[in-house]
């Protein structure tokens, strides 16, 4: 059964205050998409890798990721815009596994993705890796009012790479589109269709570069070879 990973990176970065599409923003002198499709590709268990980047940066795209083997296409307006449209250039396949990797996450460790590929070959339709949530957490309302404390032991915060049967991930987008509903991530849309979703353990290296503090923090890591 092929593998397929998918990389949303078609984000403007606008948060990241860097001039440029999140995608292109570099990290010790390399764009954050080359550190995640690396990080993919030596994993060991991908087959193929289709990176969605923003209208306009496909040539961009293709240029920073020559040699690698990787299929660069147009995003969509938002992230399940950008994978629904990977998951159309993949008509001719019939089945697989595929793997929704955000860019974002450059330092996402390849053994989380075996280990995200591995559990779906095991039986399990759609795999997310996850973190225990170290801070308390408080439901506040409007005003910032403190209205009670969450219990956290069964919290997680939820990371990619996220693994999926690929007849599974379809019908999950299928049924979003003709509802216009669109989520934070791919598990979101499976479980609105009441399947199960599986857990993995998540790694701290896998954290999302959403601001100017966590690329200042990607480049710390770097700098200090902890990853």
């Amino acid at each position: 059964m092929s593998v397929i990973a998918v990389a949303p990176a078609a984000g403007s970065g606008q948060r990241l205050g860097a001039g440029v599409p999140k995608a292109f923003v570099t990290i010790d002198g390399v764009p954050i998409l080359v550190h995640a499709v690396d990080g993919l590709i030596a994993s060991g268990v991908i087959d193929r890798v289709l990176v969605a980047v923003p209208a306009g940066q496909v040539e961009a795209a293709q240029t920073v990721l020559d040699g690698r083997p990787v299929e660069v296409l147009v995003g969509g307006a938002d992230r399940t815009a950008s994978v629904r449209r990977a998951l159309a250039a993949l008509d001719d396949v019939p089945d697989g596994i595929v793997v929704v990797h955000d860019a974002a996450r450059p330092f996402a460790p390849p053994g989380l993705t075996a280990a995200v590929v591995e559990t779906v070959r095991a039986g399990h339709g759609a795999v997310v890796p996850v973190l225990p949530l170290a801070d308390t957490v408080k439901q506040v309302d409007d005003l910032g009012t403190v209205q009670v404390t969450v219990d956290r032991s069964t919290l997680r915060a939820i990371q990619t790479p996220q693994g999926f049967d690929l007849a599974l991930l379809r019908r999950a987008h299928a049924v979003a589109a003709s509802a216009g509903a669109a989520a934070t991530d791919d598990a979101g849309l499976v479980e609105a269709l009441g399947e199960p979703v599986y857990t993995v353990p998540g790694h701290p290296s896998a954290f999302k570069i959403t601001t100017a503090w966590d690329r200042g923090l990607a480049e710390l890591l770097v700098a200090k070879g902890v990853r």
